[in-house]
């Protein structure tokens, strides 16, 4: 089949779309991408790329086609809508421009924001060609729940663009089962939703650093509790500090963030304040492929959402890059996030928002005997296997594809 394939995000920014790329063009279909220019996490271009330039590159042998957007900035409310908006008004009129070629699907990823989809709908009217919307966050719930929008008749309008969107979509792929509901409340056909979670990358898995690797000079001695990924308003930075503080007097106990984002500044100045300087520390970004090394450094791996009803829906993708590193891990989950991981046997959860009882659960691993916190890693790293395995879930993808393509 030919694909073509729209995100706002792409290689050489780190999002999962990169791997789901890869993963079709194996399967031996003809992949093409339409994107904007890559600036995030930092707000700024990547080197090497402009308002304009690159338009057209290839990435491993998949054509990417690009257009110009505002960059994020700081990721303010008003630069961020100028970001979004300027990719929905470039992409609806230079996308049908530049993509001379039919395509048999299109494949929309959404990790935010949903407006991603409109170019998209242009697309599918112009080309006739059925649209597969894969939803990673649910619109307008995330807005209100981070706090970027507040105004009740901007939510009301957002919620009228998602209705428009799920009824133009030919499939509404949704990573979380606990998101169906939220998508048929919006209008969407219950024939059109199917459940697609997402995966990991090959290189998470479990790996053995050398005695001289150079991420074990970037370690506290210690008891290490590492937090990777994004350090926005939806991870509650505020629940991983105070527990931090309640913790202050195990000072064996240490926490590492490896990231970046728009919270990063807030949150080392909140630390300094505190003067949890010994117990907190700050990495930086690395690359993805990097990741699994610094997971082994770990003692428990951890992931958070703030409490919010919507958070509760969701599983944070981080939680299958955990899973597939055999690590233990502590969450600060409510819904579908802690379900799959005490399903998966693989750590400790507690509600989200919740410091004090974040706190005895990592104090709670802690104390356990290292064979019984290496059992809960493996059985996570079999669940990811059973539940979550790349291979199966993008050939599942590919029968999504092809049946929409034959019902089209």
């Amino acid at each position: 089949m030919k694909i073509l394939v729209v995100s706002q995000y792409f290689w050489p920014e780190s999002f999962r779309i990169n791997d789901v790329v890869h993963g079709l063009k194996d399967l031996g279909h003809e992949v093409t991408v339409l994107a904007g220019m890559p600036n995030y996490p930092e707000g700024r271009f990547f080197k090497g790329y402009g308002f304009f330039n690159p338009s057209r590159e290839d990435y491993d042998g998949i054509p990417v086609f690009r257009v110009p957007l505002v960059p994020r900035g700081g990721g303010g409310a008003f630069r961020l809508g100028l970001n979004y908006l300027s990719f929905v008004v470039s992409a609806s009129i230079l996308g049908p421009l530049r993509l001379k070629s039919r395509f048999d699907a299109m494949l929309v990823f959404e990790p935010s924001p949903i407006t991603v989809v409109l170019p998209a709908i242009v697309l599918r009217r112009l080309r006739k060609m059925p649209l597969l919307f894969w939803v990673q966050d649910l619109w307008p719930e995330s807005l209100s729940a981070t706090g970027m929008v507040k105004s009740g008749w901007v939510l009301s309008l957002v919620e009228k663009m998602v209705r428009f969107i799920y009824r133009r979509s030919d499939k509404i792929l949704v990573q979380s089962r606990a998101f169906r509901e939220q998508v048929l409340r919006l209008g969407g056909d219950e024939e059109k939703i199917v459940y697609l979670p997402n995966s990991a990358e090959t290189f998470y898995r479990p790996v053995e650093l050398e005695p001289d690797a150079s991420e074990r000079a970037l370690m506290p001695q210690g008891f290490r509790v590492m937090f990777a990924g994004n350090i926005g308003a939806a991870q509650s930075f505020e629940t991983i500090i105070e527990a931090a503080t309640i913790l202050r007097s195990r000072p064996r106990i240490q926490w590492v963030i490896v990231g970046d984002g728009r919270m990063r500044e807030w949150a080392e100045r909140e630390v300094s304040r505190r003067q949890l300087t010994d117990n907190v520390h700050f990495l930086g970004r690395f690359p993805a492929e990097a990741m699994p090394r610094f997971f082994a450094l770990a003692d428990v791996l951890l992931v958070t959402l703030r409490r919010d009803p919507v958070f509760a829906l969701t599983v944070p993708s981080k939680l299958q890059s955990y899973l597939a590193c055999g690590r233990p891990i502590v969450a600060a989950l409510d819904g579908e996030g802690a379900r799959v991981l005490d399903e998966a046997g693989a750590g400790l959860s507690c509600p989200a928002g919740d410091a004090h009882a974040l706190a005895d659960a990592v104090s709670a691993l802690h104390d356990m005997q290292e064979p019984e916190r290496a059992s809960k890693g493996a059985s996570g790293r079999a669940y990811f296997e059973k539940e979550f395995e790349r291979g199966m879930l993008l050939s599942r993808l590919e029968r999504v594809i092809q049946q929409t393509v034959e019902d089209h």
